[in-house]
C-alpha cells in the first residue's frame, strides 16, 4: 500500500512539473491551536478543518520565539532571531531589523522566477532584505477583503508562479489602558454590531462555553476576553475559505500549496512572549496539491526554521544533498554584501515526511527569545524533546517583563490585583513575575509545566546534558548569548 501511495504520488508530481508550483503563506497573529480539528470543541473553523482534510496537520509545531516581528523573521529567512539580527520588533522606537547579509524567502523566490506579494501586517525589515515585488492593499482586520484584494494578484500573470504572504492582524488584541471588558469591546478588533467587516459574518462566542487553556485562569473575566478572542478566529476562517474560494475558481487550487500557522500562541500572560508551551506551540497545516494521502495527521516536532528551507525545496530552489540554497537563489542583488560560503539554514525540509504520521528523526525543536519590545530584555534559550524540556532564564534574576498590551489586559489585572499568592493558571502570579535559572520539566508526564525539575538532586545528571544540548545549539547557530556561559 505504501507503494502505491509513493508511486501515485510521484505520478501526481510529475503531471505538475510543466504547471506553476504557486505558494500561499497565511499566517495569523497570535493564535494558538484553538481549531476544530485540533480538537477544540468550542471553535467555529470549517475552513480551518477543511483544510487540515485536505492536506497535513502537524500535531507538534513550534515557533522558535513567540513574538511578531522576531518570529517572523525566522518564518522568511530559516535562521533564528538572534542570527538574522531581528531580536524584536521593528517598528517605532523598537528598531530591530536583520543584517544586510541575510537572505529572505520572498527575495530567493523572485530569483526562482516567482512573482511575489504580500497583504496585511509584515512587521520586519530593512525593506530591501525582506522585498516583495507587490505590497496588497486591506485592512488585516478584514480578512475577507483582503481575500478578494488578493484575486487580481492570483490572476496577473499565468506564465509565472506566485508567492503570496497573506498575514492578518487578527487575533492580536487591540491596545488601550487596563479596564473593565465591558468598556472595551473592541479588545481583539471586534465590534459589537454585526456586519463590523466587510463579507464577515461576525461568529459571537458564549463565555460559559469556550475552552480555557490549562495556562490560564477560570474566572468570568478570562473567559469574557476569550470569547472575544474565538470571535476573531472564526473571522479569519472567513477569510481562508474566501481566499480558497478565489484560488478554485481561477484554477489554481491544484497547483498552489497552502500553508496555515500563526506567529505564535494567544495574547495572554502564559502565551505570548514566553516560551512555555501557550507560547510556542502553534497550529500547522500543509495541504500540498500533489500529495495524495489527504487528512494526515503528521507528529514530527517542526520548527519556523524549517519553513524556508520546505517552500524553497517545494519550489526546486534547495539542494537536496546539502540542505542549502542553491547557487541561483543565493546570489546576493548588487550591493549588497555576499555571505561566504554555501547559504544553509538552521532548519530542513519537511517535504520529504508530509505523508508520513510519524517520521524518524523529527524529534528535538528550540527556541531563542531575547526582546519583544525594546525595554522587554529577557533572554531565553530553550531545547525540547519528547522526554525533557529546559528553559534558560539568561537574565533570570529581572523580573519578567511585560508586552505593553499583556500588562492591560483584563485577565491578568484581575489576578495581580489580588497579590502575589493568587493563582494565574497553574503557577501563582509571584512565579510568574520572579524565575529562576534554570527551568526543566518532564513534558511528557508533565504537559503543563508545573513542576521544575532543575531544583531536584534527582535530575541533576539530566539538567546538566540538557544545558549542554542548549549550549551546542548556541554554538552551532552562533549565538551572541553563548559567551554567557563563560563569564557569568
Amino acid at each position: 500500500m505504501d507503494r502505491l501511495l509513493v508511486t501515485l504520488w510521484f505520478l501526481v508530481a510529475l503531471s505538475l512539473q510543466g504547471a506553476d508550483k504557486n505558494i500561499v503563506f497565511f499566517i495569523t497573529d497570535d493564535q494558538s491551536p484553538t481549531m476544530g480539528c485540533y480538537g477544540d470543541t468550542a471553535a467555529v473553523t470549517p475552513n480551518m478543518d477543511r483544510l487540515a482534510a485536505d492536506g497535513t496537520l502537524f500535531r507538534y509545531a513550534f515557533c522558535t520565539t513567540a513574538s511578531c516581528s522576531a518570529s517572523r523573521s525566522v518564518v522568511l529567512t530559516g535562521l533564528h532571531n538572534h542570527r538574522n539580527g531581528h531580536y524584536g520588533h521593528l517598528h517605532s522606537y523598537h528598531k530591530f531589523s536583520s543584517f544586510p547579509w541575510v537572505k529572505t524567502l520572498p527575495v530567493m523566490l523572485e530569483q526562482l522566477g516567482y512573482r511575489t506579494a504580500r497583504i496585511g501586517k509584515h512587521h520586519n525589515g530593512p525593506e530591501e532584505i525582506y522585498h516583495f515585488q507587490e505590497k496588497l492593499k486591506g485592512s488585516s482586520r478584514s480578512p475577507v477583503e483582503m481575500a478578494n484584494n488578493c484575486e487580481a494578484f492570483i490572476t496577473g500573470d499565468d506564465k509565472k508562479p506566485f508567492f503570496l504572504y497573506f498575514a492578518t492582524s487578527d487575533p492580536h488584541r487591540g491596545g488601550g489602558k487596563a479596564q473593565e471588558l465591558e468598556h472595551k469591546p473592541d479588545r481583539f478588533g471586534n465590534k459589537p454590531n454585526k456586519g463590523a467587516f466587510p463579507g464577515v459574518k461576525e461568529v459571537f462566542y458564549d463565555p460559559a462555553k469556550v475552552n480555557v487553556p490549562h495556562f490560564l485562569p477560570d474566572t468570568p473575566t478570562c473567559r469574557a476576553e476569550l470569547a472575544q478572542y474565538y470571535q476573531s478566529v472564526s473571522r479569519i476562517d472567513q477569510g481562508l475559505g474566501r481566499l480558497i474560494e478565489i484560488l478554485k475558481k481561477n484554477g489554481q487550487w491544484e497547483n498552489t500549496l497552502v500553508v496555515f500557522t500563526s506567529d505564535h500562541g494567544m495574547a495572554f500572560p502564559g502565551g505570548k512572549t514566553t516560551v512555555y508551551e501557550g507560547g510556542l506551540h502553534v497550529p500547522f497545516i500543509v495541504r500540498n496539491p500533489a500529495q495524495p494521502k489527504r487528512g494526515n495527521v503528521n507528529n514530527a516536532m517542526v520548527s519556523f526554521v524549517d519553513i524556508v528551507p520546505t517552500l524553497l525545496d517545494y519550489a526546486g530552489g534547495l539542494d537536496p544533498k546539502t540542505g542549502t540554497a542553491k547557487p541561483e537563489v543565493a546570489t546576493m542583488p548588487a550591493g549588497r554584501r555576499t555571505k561566504k560560503g554555501p547559504y544553509s539554514f538552521h532548519g530542513r525540509s519537511f517535504l520529504p515526511i508530509l505523508a508520513e504520521q510519524n517520521p524518524k528523526g523529527w524529534d528535538t525543536i528550540y527556541a531563542s527569545h531575547t526582546f519583544h519590545e525594546i525595554q522587554m530584555y529577557y533572554p531565553m534559550r530553550v531545547v525540547r524533546d519528547r522526554k525533557y524540556k529546559l528553559i534558560w532564564n539568561i537574565a533570570h534574576p529581572l523580573p519578567y517583563p511585560f508586552a505593553s498590551d499583556l500588562w492591560a489586559a483584563p485577565t491578568w489585572q484581575a489576578q495581580f490585583t489580588k497579590g502575589m499568592d493568587a493563582m494565574y493558571g497553574k503557577r501563582t502570579v509571584r512565579d510568574y513575575i520572579h524565575r529562576p535559572k534554570f527551568e526543566l520539566y518532564d513534558i511528557s508526564a508533565d504537559p503543563h509545566e508545573t513542576k521544575n525539575l532543575a531544583v531536584d538532586p534527582k535530575h541533576a545528571k539530566v539538567l546538566e546534558e540538557y544545558k549542554a544540548k542548549i549550549r551546542k545549539f548556541q554554538v552551532d547557530t552562533r549565538d551572541p548569548w553563548e559567551m554567557k556561559w563563560r563569564y557569568e
